[in-house]
């Protein structure tokens, strides 16, 4: 009867000592959905203030070569650029793969973006990959903040 208690407390024990603490992905995946969802809304919006609001402070974006912008000013300049002469609608946009680390995700994804002059000209479709890192920071109107973005070319459909 000795035996049968100590083995008992034994196995009570070894189960708390290895027992983990599991995030809860789909918590962090529905939030990060919403703030994805925002920056897509204020870039159709025009809402280029809401666009750097929703980067750090620290950002830098990476387009391909040379092409690359550093800082929440530059993004907000670049959007109020863009939304002057057009119009900004995604067309597409399928994660392919979201990592959590800590406060931080990581996602991948294929977007399309149509753009339409606003003089009337053609409207034009631009597709690609990205990945982006966000970082959970309370400062964010959504939680989420937009500190890296890497975008290539997408793979043909």
């Amino acid at each position: 009867m000795k035996t049968l208690f100590r083995l008992l407390i034994i196995l009570f024990i070894s189960t708390n000592a290895y027992s983990q603490d599991i995030t809860d992905t789909t918590t962090l995946k529905q939030s990060l959905e919403k703030a994805t969802a925002a920056i897509r809304s204020a870039f159709e919006k025009g809402d280029a203030t809401l666009v750097a609001q929703l980067h750090s402070p620290d950002i830098i974006k990476y387009f391909g070569g040379n092409n690359v912008v550093v800082g929440r000013d530059a993004v907000e300049k670049g959007a109020k650029e863009w939304f002057q002469n057009s119009k900004v609608e995604f067309t597409e946009n399928s994660v392919e793969n979201t990592e959590f680390v800590g406060k931080i995700a990581i996602q991948t994804s294929i977007f399309s973006i149509k753009t339409t002059p606003k003089d009337g000209g053609k409207s034009s479709i631009g597709r690609g990959r990205s990945m982006v890192i966000y970082i959970q920071d309370k400062s964010s109107p959504t939680g989420w903040l937009t500190l890296r973005e890497f975008v290539q070319e997408a793979p043909s459909k």
